[in-house]
């Protein structure tokens, strides 16, 4: 409609076209955001919402975060939810060692054969490690130990390496304690050093579970019958007849008697089986010159007298 008042024209639109559009729009949700209709709509809703539905939805919230949360957790520290049972397991079978070997021998002398051991097992671990198998950590036997658990590899020469490598460590250590028995004047150290090269060189009697044993298989495994006799000669010649010497013996008769037969006929374990013949002659070399240097602490160790 057009119209004029006091000179001004006046556009407008008319009244009952208002109302009509006002009925129209009364049957269902605004469709434009000109007049605010819209967002009375939604809160008018929004107020009909019942309050359960929200608390709801927090909660599922709430869950679904803490979920989120434990999953990074687990991914972040994966290394500790899977090796945390396994090393607490270790120290767990060290300390129990520990205090066998304190009470025979106190705790002192104790806390340095187990370290002496654990150089000892560390030598196959890190050299296992390298080679990239798998091994598992040291193991801890009251009286009869420790040990490192891996599979062995089609590779005898590297099997061979392994199982020498921890002798190596250990006369090191041995000789490490000998020199700072030497430096300090204290007997004590010169026992400890004794004892590591004696307990290296019987873990280099070439019998099985030995890691002697091992290094024999990769030169010829017909060796391991030589082994089982020397460990049954130094028992009797010394009349050592112990627990421990009869746990030892009756594992080396089972285990290597048997397979030192199979290798005599030429019936040998292909992860056994011996090396090609220039690593037989390395290994070899290794294998006697180690002896003669376990041999050779031990008897400078007896013989040395440090002057009080």
């Amino acid at each position: 409609m057009i119209g004029r008042e006091d000179g001004v024209v006046v556009v407008g639109r008319p009244v009952q076209g208002d109302r009509a559009q006002v009925a129209l729009r009364k049957g269902r949700p605004p469709i434009t955001e000109r007049d605010g209709w819209s967002e009375n709509y939604r809160a008018m809703h929004e107020e009909e919402r019942p309050p359960e539905q929200g608390k709801t939805r927090r909660g599922v919230g709430a869950v679904g975060g803490i979920l989120v949360a434990v999953g990074l957790f687990a991914a972040k520290f994966k290394f500790v939810l899977i090796f945390l049972p396994k090393i607490l397991f270790s120290f767990g079978s060290i300390f129990l060692s520990l205090w066998f070997y304190a009470l025979i021998f106190g705790w002192k002398f104790g806390v340095v054969f187990i370290l002496q051991i654990l150089v000892h097992e560390m030598g196959h671990y890190v050299t296992l490690r390298n080679f990239g198998a798998p091994v598992s950590l040291p193991l801890f036997i009251p009286g009869l130990g420790a040990f490192v658990s891996s599979p062995m590899t089609e590779d005898p020469a590297r099997n061979a390496i392994a199982a020498l490598m921890g002798p190596v460590f250990g006369v090191a250590a041995a000789t490490v304690c000998w020199a700072y028995a030497v430096l300090t004047g204290e007997p004590f150290w010169l026992a400890a050093a004794y004892v590591g090269y004696f307990i290296n060189l019987f873990n280099l009697i070439p019998a099985i579970p030995f890691d002697g044993g091992r290094v024999a298989g990769a030169i010829d495994g017909r060796i391991w019958l030589v082994g089982a006799a020397l460990l049954l000669g130094y028992i009797i010649f010394y009349a050592g007849f112990t627990p421990f010497t009869i746990i030892i013996l009756i594992f080396v008769l089972t285990s290597s008697i048997p397979r030192g037969i199979a290798a005599w006929r030429g019936q040998v374990d292909p992860r056994e089986q011996i090396a090609s013949p220039p690593q037989r002659g390395a290994i070899a070399i290794a294998y006697f010159s180690l002896i003669a240097l376990a041999v050779a602490g031990a008897a400078g160790t007896v013989g040395h007298h440090i002057p009080q």
